[in-house]
């Protein structure tokens, strides 16, 4: 399992499962917490059953705070969810964890915890300007616990160009960002952008200046341009595309196997 996440292998379908506002939040609508771990199951499993590689489970809410922490309820529920979906799927199912904007530690802890192979790190290196403010990263806060908890099996991918991180004024490139990343010991990196030919150029400004460091498409994959995109990619996390009435609905499992089709032929 640990070698699953690599450059230039097989192509990693990750589907995004979004909660709803968990209990310690300010929108949480009291009682609904069994629903929604439901809803994340049944969503979990129709990847699984599509054939996806695994997932992301994603808290979603209307405002978060900037910085690194996670309300001790949110923590918890994100617990219960991601072991009720590890216990729905098998161990070759990789499932993520991501709290907040970046809230990184608890999102270790939940993984290491729960039976989550990964996180997604909104701001592993520099700083990005938010709707709630400025986000600034903390590796080496980051990396010191991954250890301490005994965590290094949980790998990091982390976010260095997307609709979740750009550094503020241009500053960086995407390509110094993923290099900074994987020098802080970043597993793989997620980037996007919705003009197609801008996503294939920052991918490969990544392959030239950090080699063997996996990429991950952020979003803004469907399945009429998967085939163009994941070519590119090492893998793609996916959302609305497989989702009943756009972002946020209940996944699909025919849509999950109809992109994993469309992936799985750029393999052959």
């Amino acid at each position: 399992m640990d070698g699953w996440l690599t450059a230039g292998g097989h192509k990693l379908v990750l589907g995004m499962v979004h909660l709803s506002p968990l209990p310690g939040t300010p929108f949480h609508e009291d009682g609904s917490f069994s629903r929604i771990l439901d809803t994340a199951v049944r969503s979990a499993r129709a990847l699984y059953e599509g054939g996806a590689d695994g997932c992301l489970i994603q808290t979603v809410d209307r405002v978060y705070t900037v910085d690194e922490e996670s309300d001790p309820a949110r923590t918890v529920a994100m617990g219960l969810i991601t072991r009720a979906v590890a216990e729905a799927t098998d161990e070759r199912f990789h499932i993520g964890v991501q709290l907040m904007r970046n809230a990184l530690k608890a999102s270790l802890a939940v993984a290491k915890v729960a039976g989550g192979g990964y996180i997604r790190a909104g701001a592993l290196v520099g700083q990005t300007l938010t709707a709630h403010g400025m986000v600034r990263a903390d590796p080496l806060a980051v990396m010191d616990y991954r250890r301490r908890i005994g965590a290094e099996h949980v790998k990091i991918i982390a976010e260095i160009d997307s609709m979740h991180f750009r550094w503020p004024d241009g500053q960086k490139t995407t390509a110094e960002v993923a290099r900074a990343a994987k020098t802080v010991g970043a597993d793989a990196v997620s980037l996007c952008h919705p003009d197609e030919d801008t996503a294939l150029e920052m991918i490969a400004s990544v392959r030239e200046a950090a080699p063997g460091l996996p990429v991950i498409l952020a979003g803004h994959t469907r399945h009429e341009n998967a085939a163009r995109l994941v070519a590119a990619a090492d893998g793609a996390f996916v959302g609305t595309c497989l989702e009943h009435d756009g972002w946020g609905g209940e996944i699909d499992r025919d849509r999950v196997a109809e992109y994993v089709d469309i992936v799985r032929g750029l393999e052959r």
